[in-house]
C-alpha cells in the first residue's frame, strides 16, 4: 500500500501540468531502451540454459540424479524461450491484425548488427 502511495504521489505533478509530461515520455522512452537492449541477453540466456543442461544429460553417464537434474534445467531453458517468443509473437500478431500499429516492420528481437 505504501509502494502505491509514494507512485501516486510522484505522479501528482504530472497530472496537475498534464500538457507538460515530456520527463515522463523521457522516462518511458528510456525504459523501452533497456528493455530493448535486456530482452536480446535474456532470450541468450534461456538458450545457453537450454544447452547447458544438454551438456550435463550428456556427460551424465548412468547417473540417474544428474541426468534428472540436466532435464529439469533444459526443461526449464525449453519453457524460458517458448514464454518469451510467444509473447512477442502474441504483441505482433494484435500489432498487426488489429491496426493498433502502424510499423509493419516488426522485427523479434536480436543483437544489432547480426
Amino acid at each position: 500500500m505504501k509502494k502505491v502511495i509514494l507512485v501516486t504521489l510522484a505522479l501528482v505533478p504530472a497530472f496537475a501540468f498534464a500538457q507538460t509530461l515530456g520527463n515522463i515520455t523521457i522516462l518511458f522512452n528510456s525504459i523501452k531502451g533497456l528493455v530493448a537492449l535486456a530482452l536480446p541477453i535474456v532470450v541468450g540466456l534461456a538458450l545457453l540454459a537450454f544447452f547447458w543442461g544438454l551438456v550435463k544429460f550428456i556427460f551424465a553417464q548412468g547417473d540417474e540424479a544428474s541426468k534428472t537434474e540436466a532435464k529439469k534445467i533444459m526443461l526449464w531453458g525449453l519453457i524460458a524461450l517458448f514464454v518469451m517468443v510467444s509473447v512477442w509473437g502474441l504483441v505482433r500478431f494484435i500489432g498487426t491484425n488489429l491496426g493498433i500499429t502502424d510499423n509493419s516492420n516488426i522485427q523479434p528481437p536480436g543483437i544489432i548488427g547480426l
